[in-house]
C-alpha cells in the first residue's frame, strides 16, 4: 500500500480591519442601548410609561440586529417595509392590551 502525503495549503487572509470596525461599532450602539435599559429599570417606578420605554427600545434593538446582523438594511424596500408594517400592529397590539389590563385592574 503506497502512502501518498497530501499537502494542504491553507491561505490566511489578513484582517479586514472595516469590518472588525463595524462589529465593534454595532457591539458599542447596542450596549448603549442595553445601558439605557438598565438605566430605566433602575430608576424609573413601575408603570405604562416604564413599559412602553422598554418595548420601544426592544424593537429598536430588534431592527438593528435584524438590519445589520441579517443584512436586512441592504435588502429591498419592499422586505422591509413587509416586516416593519405587522411590527407595527403587534406594538399597537401590546399597547392597547397594556391600556387595557391597567384599566381593568383599577376598575377592580
Amino acid at each position: 500500500m503506497a502512502h501518498a502525503e497530501n499537502e494542504s495549503h491553507i491561505t490566511v487572509l489578513p484582517p479586514d480591519k472595516e469590518k472588525i470596525k463595524k462589529l465593534w461599532t454595532v457591539a458599542g450602539i447596542l450596549g448603549l442601548i442595553t445601558a439605557f435599559e438598565f438605566l430605566i429599570a433602575f430608576t424609573m417606578h413601575h408603570g405604562p410609561l416604564k413599559t412602553s420605554i422598554f418595548i420601544a427600545m426592544t424593537i429598536v434593538k430588534a431592527a438593528y440586529i435584524v438590519g445589520e446582523f441579517m443584512h436586512l438594511r441592504y435588502e429591498v424596500k419592499v422586505l422591509f417595509w413587509s416586516i416593519l408594517i405587522p411590527l407595527i400592529f403587534i406594538v399597537w397590539m401590546l399597547v392597547a392590551f397594556i391600556y387595557e389590563g391597567i384599566a381593568i385592574s383599577l376598575v377592580r
